[in-house]
């Protein structure tokens, strides 16, 4: 049995996407001086947040001035004026886009079912979460759901210095444990999975159907990918590793 295994967090525990495209939804549908169609505008912010956090994460921006310039881009096309000052786009943003973000937050109903399998593995691995998002906002969403519990460490940009793919070694020597003892577990095939057993992990993809990024079908893998459509097949497919 592996020594630690990582699991991603938004697409793998929480569904991230269709928190935020049903909150965007919600705000162009009240948005009377909307410029464009409600579904060029929800696709427009899903960019918008695919670019900006790209340059939070390489540290060109603070995650508050992330949102910030999403705004900056979003609220012209919504037919809205842009705050003047950074801290009315603060007010705009909490009032406005993650109050209503919060609500949308929902837990797949595999998860639990999951790190229940794992915690009664006898010497069972111990688990950690490596998300490349904000720290206090991906605490929040594991103590909304109960899953604090289960982990030993949530591991960010923040604690690492460096996101993933970058930080799965850094991530492994914080856990104290060797590369080769270390499964990441995520929805991404190239960031969660390839980029893992490049650094030396064993990657598996949990394939949910979707692509996180374009909403279509998952993309192709090939035969030597480790793959699973449910994190219940999770301990499984460890089990079988392992034999």
């Amino acid at each position: 049995m592996a020594d630690v295994i990582f699991f991603d967090l938004d697409g793998t525990l929480v569904d991230h996407r269709s928190a935020v495209l049903e909150t965007i939804s919600q705000i162009v549908q009240g948005a009377p001086n909307a410029t464009a169609p409600r579904e060029e505008l929800v696709t427009l912010w899903w960019t918008l947040e695919a670019r900006h956090m790209r340059e939070y994460l390489a540290g060109q921006c603070s995650f508050a001035e992330h949102h910030r310039r999403r705004l900056r881009s979003f609220l012209p096309m919504l037919g809205e004026p842009v705050p003047e000052s950074p801290a009315l786009q603060d007010a705009w943003i909490a009032e406005r886009y993650l109050t209503a973000f919060e609500e949308s937050w929902r837990c797949y109903p595999d998860v639990h079912p999951c790190l229940e399998s794992l915690k009664r593995l006898a010497r069972g691995p111990r688990l950690a979460v490596l998300t490349n998002g904000d720290p206090e906002q991906q605490s929040a969403k594991l103590a909304r759901f109960g899953l604090l519990e289960y982990f030993e460490a949530v591991l960010t940009p923040t604690e690492l210095g460096a996101a993933k793919p970058v930080a799965y070694a850094t991530a492994c020597r914080r856990m104290r444990t060797d590369p080769t003892r270390a499964v990441n577990v995520g929805d991404m095939l190239d960031s969660d999975v390839k980029a893992a057993v490049r650094a030396g992990l064993t990657g598996i993809w949990l394939d949910r159907g979707i692509d996180f990024v374009t909403g279509g079908p998952s993309p192709t893998a090939d035969e030597t990918v480790l793959r699973i459509e449910r994190l219940t097949d999770l301990p499984d497919r460890l089990s079988r590793r392992n034999s």
